[in-house]
């Protein structure tokens, strides 16, 4: 009989492995094209199986969403953690996961229409993860009032300010539509970004 750590770390090796192999059924034909018997004939184990992992299809494709979603968390991330002003960073952050957003779109359909769906349905994976980048914009915004850089009175309310001018930016339908309607959402964000930093910024 396993120790019960061998065994856990036996179950999470499992479970990453049907992760894996249906992410990459995903990206490759699509989540609605993938069944749990085609993920569990790929993986090499019966259906009843996987069900032991995961009780849907739907558990799989939230895990996969979030993980997904946190590649652009750990974009904003590392940008908020270089050495930069609080306006520069802002600025990187803001186009970096943009750029996530719309290359995942151009490059990884399937991913993209995954997500969306996911946001339809899964209100808890998505409301954690704009949650998360609402807290990067405000250490940064934080970081910029001390350095003199920025003159904002409640360093929250303007992170929230910040997602909602960000938003068209940001959210997969929204990118989908300025992209299918041939709109150069790059100009578009800069001048959305040079809005942002206008009012946060300190008057002379």
């Amino acid at each position: 009989m396993h120790h019960p750590i061998g065994m856990r770390t036996d179950l999470d090796e499992v479970r990453a492995r049907i992760l894996e192999v249906a992410e990459e059924r995903f990206r490759r034909i699509g989540y609605h094209k993938t069944s749990m018997a085609d993920i569990a004939s790929d993986v090499g184990m019966s259906r009843g199986n996987v069900y032991r992992f995961f009780p849907s299809r739907d558990a799989i494709t939230g895990f996969i969403c979030e993980r997904t979603l946190n590649e652009a968390a750990d974009i904003a991330f590392a940008i908020a953690r270089t050495n930069a002003t609080a306006p520069e960073k802002l600025s990187r952050l803001l186009i970096a996961v943009h750029q996530h957003g719309r290359a995942t779109l151009i490059e990884q359909k399937h991913m993209h229409d995954m997500i969306v769906a996911v946001m339809q349905e899964n209100w808890a994976i998505v409301k954690a993860h704009i949650e998360w980048m609402v807290a990067i914009f405000e250490a940064i915004i934080r970081e910029g009032i001390e350095a003199g850089e920025l003159d904002v009175g409640d360093p929250a309310e303007a992170a929230r300010a910040v997602k909602t001018a960000f938003m068209p930016f940001f959210h997969p339908v929204l990118i989908e539509h300025c992209v299918k309607h041939g709109e150069d959402t790059d100009a578009s964000l800069r001048e959305q970004i040079r809005f942002i930093l206008k009012a946060l910024a300190k008057s002379d």
